[in-house]
């Protein structure tokens, strides 16, 4: 592995990542559901702006650019590919901005998959590859520390995506999101890709997005066995199971009376599905036990999530002032001050 700040990071402690954007701006306002581009980069910088530092008070390490769906040819289905690298430029420098804020945090530069990558069509390659060549020279050119390329689900488009990053001379961090047929869809397997990718390069390897904590974590074992990089792991906060391995086919037996218009629970209907607090520490915790250091939440991520997973391996992070204190709650907590009367109501409220 090359010597640099994130692997001299990752040697010496966990590292957090918070990623998860399209959701969470989509939850406050600011990202059409469906289209999940990021404009808010250009329209509501100062909204984009917050939720980076929030999830910064909650212990993310690295502040990576909201670039993901922001490439050439999301712009082209929109129908704003005039904009792409006004988006690109603005996102880079907000994140640049807010990592220079806190003492030892990276900014990271982010490509992602296009969803036109043809494992038969050379002349497809090549334009993914010119998408992710301009991405990665405009993080270069806002001073990004790290690139990370994320969410692949074709073998032949992440080894293309960490050539490209390579290329800068920046550390990388290359991770997968496997559909549900439990292979990449091209028919790689899915630690023989970690093992490529790590052989190509990449310092960090691993899965992001699409399963979450049930799911994610025996893949993690395999891929931890069987590469010798660091390893990086982001489930969605979702309770996907071995019967529906991703968030896309999730089924809603919750007894729900208004399912979503689109007759799916993703991307706007999943909320009855959502993980805990306590089950993201608990996969954070497992993570780190397996030798997993580089952690976070993809996805359907709030800044809580981000705080119980930094809280989970050890970090006191400055939104820790705010972490639950149940000893005061005025019917569930055990302070002298607090009635009996009152507190007997518990049971029965």
């Amino acid at each position: 592995m090359n010597d640099n700040k994130l692997t001299r990071l990752l040697d010496a402690r966990p590292v957090i990542c918070a990623e998860g954007f399209l959701f969470e701006l989509e939850r406050r306002g600011y990202l059409t559901a469906g289209e999940f581009v990021p404009e808010v980069a250009l329209e509501y910088p100062q909204a984009l702006r917050n939720l980076h530092v929030d999830f910064q008070r909650a212990g993310s390490d690295i502040v990576e650019a909201f670039t993901y769906n922001g490439h050439r040819e999301k712009m082209r289905v929109i129908g704003k590919e005039d904009l792409l690298e006004p988006l690109n430029r603005a996102a880079l420098k907000i994140a640049r901005e807010v990592a220079n804020a806190k003492t030892g945090n990276l900014m990271a530069g982010n490509i992602s998959n296009t969803n036109i990558w043809d494992p038969t069509d050379p002349a497809r390659q090549a334009e993914v590859r010119a998408m992710f060549d301009e991405m990665i020279g405009w993080a270069v050119e806002e001073g990004a520390d790290i690139i990370i390329g994320e969410t692949f689900y074709y073998a032949g488009e992440a080894l293309c995506a960490l050539e490209a990053a390579k290329a800068s001379g920046l550390p990388v961090v290359l991770t997968l999101a496997p559909m549900a047929g439990n292979e990449m869809m091209d028919g790689v397997g899915i630690v023989e890709t970690c093992q490529q990718l790590e052989q190509a390069g990449a310092d960090v390897v691993g899965l992001n997005c699409f399963r979450g904590p049930q799911t994610m974590m025996p893949w993690l074992r395999k891929v931890r066995a069987a590469v010798s990089c660091h390893v990086g792991a982001l489930p969605v906060p979702y309770r996907t199971t071995k019967a529906e391995p991703t968030f896309f086919n999730l089924s809603d037996h919750n007894g729900c009376t208004c399912p979503s218009p689109h007759g799916r629970t993703f991307p706007t209907a999943l909320d009855p599905l959502a993980c805990n607090r306590y089950e993201i520490g608990a996969f954070a915790r497992e993570a780190q036990a397996i030798g997993v250091n580089y952690l976070g939440v993809c996805c359907g991520a709030s800044p809580m999530h981000i705080r119980e997973m930094a809280e989970a391996v050890g970090r006191e992070t400055e939104a820790s002032r705010f972490s639950e204190r149940m000893e005061n709650h005025f019917m569930y907590g055990q302070n002298a001050r607090l009635p009996a009367h009152i507190r007997a109501l518990g049971d029965g409220a």
